[in-house]
């Protein structure tokens, strides 16, 4: 079967071994996969990337020196069922799955194993206790957003950000915009957003943020001080200290742009109480000061994908139009370029969501 293969930096057109179904497992023809920021780290970064990986516990199998088909944000057709299967997924069925598959009782991640080829590929073994079908009112290659969209939705939900917190997210890349629009769902006012680009800024405001800002013109955090702090707010130590006065909403900020220096610079820049909750993933050393948490005793907090329960949770609010993915995807393409579509990706002005269309 044909694939885009990233072979040492690069990626080429090419075939791969088209999958030999396990117990339990279905056959799933690709129709659309996203690219996500993870793919963009992965292939620029790709030997700090598989060491991360080996270090904190062998997430990822990816291997520098061997071939590899990327793709984990998909949506499919399924072709056929294999041995063992129930047979609940009728040939010609759309469905999605969170990016991992199962033999036996085996997981295998999807996306960043050479053993065994992503969404970037015309086919795919997935697990059919994984499936999840694609509402028929729903257009299918929006639950290729799935993924993403599960990222942001479970960022807020975590750790239980509530409606008290005013929430300012930093970078409004893909993860930043899901983030957007989870805070939204969730009612959250006003909703502050900050990044550099114009573009990005635009469809911050599409999808649910309040007030955007640019942070080469204005101070996010001058913005966010002024959204939580109350007419007749003392802010001198000892009103703090015996609660005096007016009190100040609390604030939750989302780091979501993942590269070294924002935490430091959100850390100097939040108001004292603060919640900074990091979504990006930054591949490269950084360092912060601790004084500033110390000082404005702040919570530093890390998340990372979904669960279960938070994938199928936002597949239902995609299909019901409670999440409104359209604005994210700005282009389609096929596998010969995905190559380009990287480079394309590099500029925040002109993509947010490509998806790739193996059949194209």
């Amino acid at each position: 079967m044909r694939a885009a293969i990233f072979r040492q930096g690069s990626f080429v057109l090419g075939e791969v071994p088209k999958p030999e179904l396990q117990p339990g497992q279905v056959l799933v023809r690709t129709t659309s996969c996203g690219i996500c920021g993870t793919d963009l780290h992965a292939a620029r970064f790709t030997k700090d990337f598989v060491s991360l990986a080996s270090r904190t516990g062998g997430r990822w199998t990816m291997d520098t020196e061997r071939d590899v088909v990327f793709g984990h944000e998909f949506v499919g057709e399924v072709v056929a069922n294999g041995p063992g299967t129930e047979g609940k997924f009728k040939p010609g069925q759309l469905i999605t799955s969170m990016p991992l598959t199962l033999a036996g009782n085996t997981v295998i991640g999807l996306g960043y194993n050479p053993d065994m080829a992503g969404g970037f590929a015309e086919y795919m073994p997935l697990a059919e206790r994984m499936l999840l079908p694609i509402p028929e009112t729903m257009q299918a290659d929006h639950a290729a957003l799935t993924e993403p969209m599960a990222v942001g939705l479970h960022a807020v939900e975590h750790f239980g950000v509530n409606n008290a917190e005013v929430p300012l997210v930093i970078g409004c890349g893909p993860i930043g915009l899901a983030t957007i629009a989870a805070l939204k769902l969730h009612g959250h006012a006003p909703i502050i957003a900050a990044d550099f680009s114009a573009g990005r800024r635009a469809l911050a405001k599409q999808m649910g943020a309040d007030i955007v800002i640019d942070p080469a013109v204005e101070s996010p955090y001058r913005v966010l001080e002024a959204a939580i702090t109350p007419d007749g707010f003392d802010a001198s130590r000892y009103a703090a200290l015996f609660g005096l006065g007016a009190k100040r909403r609390p604030a939750v900020l989302f780091e979501c742009v993942g590269i070294p220096g924002v935490m430091t610079a959100m850390m100097e820049g939040a108001p004292t109480g603060a919640r900074i909750v990091v979504v990006g993933v930054c591949m490269q050393p950084d360092e912060i000061e601790p004084y500033f948490g110390i000082v404005k005793q702040l919570s530093l907090q890390f998340v990372l994908a979904y669960n279960a329960q938070e994938f199928a949770a936002t597949l239902g609010h995609i299909g019901a139009g409670r999440l409104d993915v359209r604005p994210l995807i700005t282009g389609r393409i096929g596998l010969a370029e995905v190559g380009q579509a990287f480079q394309d990706l590099a500029s925040p002005e002109t993509h947010a969501k490509i998806l790739v269309e193996p059949w194209r």
